[in-house]
């Protein structure tokens, strides 16, 4: 496209754009952006860099301080979601904007009363609707499921169908792959292209360099609020790309010594668990992990893996087997007595489970200790003592914050991470349970998590990883299992799936190597 064309297909340019919180923090500084007709742009930078502020500026759901948006040429002011709406904008948020005991229909017309969209009472022609998508887009999900009983992976299909429903020729996506099994991201990547190609434009937040490599025409580089460069993919590539983001090179492979096991810290023996529908989730499944290693749960999200780290964090119901931790029978007992029992546990959702975001770091860093010894005294809390472990624990592992006393809620996705992670580790645990630890999270958060697992695993931690991210199992992994349908397909040690990774997704679509 050359110039002159470029300039006639512009369809969003964002001039100056400055936007600043409460407290002084500078959220963006003088952003120039522009989008082309048919064009995805991918935005990059760290958590915090300012780029989910400036895409819900764009959205109408912030107010910039200063600074200019054109649409397609004229001069717009959003004052809400439903101005860029009107204006054909969609917008798939990094964290969901559903209501959990709404079914995945209701979900879609939820807050739509125009005559545009099909109203609650003609619900069999939403149904009809999602079912298309769904059909034709892959993004399989049951319109009659309530939001609540769904995987964080099928949440996020929702968000997708829903912008899809809406028929917006503008896309803004917000990190959507972050909680995708890499086959929906291939196909979630395929259809963005079809879309672009029909003349939609859209906008791609990631963390993923990979994917922003294949699907983006040019990539924009926030760093720190400020615009660093804007590129056309085809002049870059991934290492030029993190420098720019981080401002330093970054480490995409964690080194690593051959482990040496000890004994066995955790056993699971028969387990048999069930959704929330009450269906089959687990099928007997049987792991021994020992001290010492890195042992991984490789499969498509669905297959059983949240039902296995709640069964074994005793925030699920196991109907048949046992949980042994450390010599003790654990199965079904309560979560307090099993942390008590030496798990530490970052869970998949770290929002919903592991985290109060209207509390202050501080608080947060103490969730599962604070009745006990030096943060209680005598039934009352030590707020000197509460702050400093924080102060210990932000300085140990990097974690960028205000302040201590600043609410969860203003972290960054990978900062809020290591709060969990360093709350998890400062217990000590014998065992450490971690599920999707690097989710929507930058890749300097990513490169330091990583390493710090390692770290953990050489100092003697059994730890548990259960990940959808192939490249990031195979990494970090001494042993993995891989799932289907709540059943173990198969183990290996990860340097056998690393040369033959075509077994390892044979096993995760289910297929029995025998008869293959």
């Amino acid at each position: 496209m050359t110039d002159s064309e470029t300039s006639s297909q512009l369809v969003i340019d964002m001039r100056s754009i400055t936007k600043r919180f409460p407290g002084g923090v500078l959220a963006n500084d003088q952003i120039n952006l522009q989008l082309n007709k048919g064009e995805i742009l991918a935005l990059l930078g760290e958590n915090g860099a300012g780029k989910s502020t400036l895409m819900n500026i764009l959205y109408g759901l912030y107010k910039q301080d200063s600074g200019d948006i054109y649409l397609r040429g004229e001069l717009v002011n959003f004052r809400s979601a439903y101005d860029a709406i009107a204006h054909s904008l969609g917008m798939v948020h990094q964290h969901f904007m559903l209501v959990p005991p709404f079914t995945v229909a209701e979900n879609m017309v939820l807050g739509q009363p125009s005559s545009r969209w099909p109203r609650l009472e003609n619900n069999k022609d939403v149904v009809k609707r999602i079912s298309q998508l769904s059909e034709q887009y892959g993004l399989e999900v049951d319109p009659d499921a309530e939001v609540w009983q769904l995987s964080v992976g099928q949440q996020q299909r929702v968000e997708i169908l829903k912008t899809l429903f809406r028929g917006a020729e503008i896309l803004i996506l917000d990190e959507p792959t972050a909680v995708l099994t890499p086959q929906e991201v291939d196909e979630l990547l395929k259809i963005m292209r079809n879309l672009a190609a029909d003349g939609r434009s859209l906008i791609f937040i990631s963390h993923k360099l990979e994917e922003v490599m294949r699907i983006s025409d040019r990539i924009a580089v926030l760093r720190d609020g400020r615009l660093v460069e804007t590129v056309r993919t085809v002049d870059t590539n991934p290492t030029e790309l993190s420098r720019m983001m981080v401002g330093r090179d970054v480490l995409f492979r964690v080194e690593k010594e051959l482990s040496a096991p000890g004994e066995i810290k955790l056993s699971v023996r028969d387990l048999q668990v069930n959704t929330d529908r009450q269906l089959p989730a687990l099928r007997g499944i049987s792991l021994d992990l020992r001290a010492g290693e890195i042992l991984s749960i490789a499969g498509v999200e669905g297959n059983g893996q949240r039902e296995l780290e709640e069964a074994i964090s005793g925030m699920r119901r196991v109907e048949q087997g046992q949980v042994i931790l450390s010599g003790e029978d654990i199965t079904n007992a309560s979560p307090r007595k099993i942390f008590n029992a030496g798990l530490g546990y970052v869970p998949s959702d770290r929002y919903q489970t592991a985290l109060l975001v209207d509390f202050s770091v501080a608080n947060n860093l103490v969730l599962q200790t604070f009745d006990q010894a030096p943060f209680t005294q005598q039934g009352i809390l030590n707020e000197a003592a509460i702050k400093s472990n924080a102060q210990k624990l932000v300085k140990a592992f990097d974690i960028r914050t205000s302040s201590t006393g600043a609410d969860v809620s203003s972290l960054s996705g990978g900062n809020a991470q290591k709060v969990v992670l360093a709350r998890e580790l400062s217990r000590q645990p014998q065992v450490l349970l971690v599920s999707q630890p690097t989710r929507g999270i930058d890749v300097g958060a990513i490169e330091y998590i990583r390493q710090e697992l390692v770290r953990q695993r050489d100092q003697g931690v059994a730890i548990l990883l259960i990940s959808t991210e192939l490249e990031e199992i195979l990494d970090l992994s001494d042993r993995v299992i891989v799932l289907y349908e709540g059943r173990v397909m198969g183990e290996r040690r990860a340097e056998e799936f690393k040369y033959n990774v075509q077994e390892l997704g044979l096993l995760m679509a289910g297929t029995e190597l025998a008869k293959a």
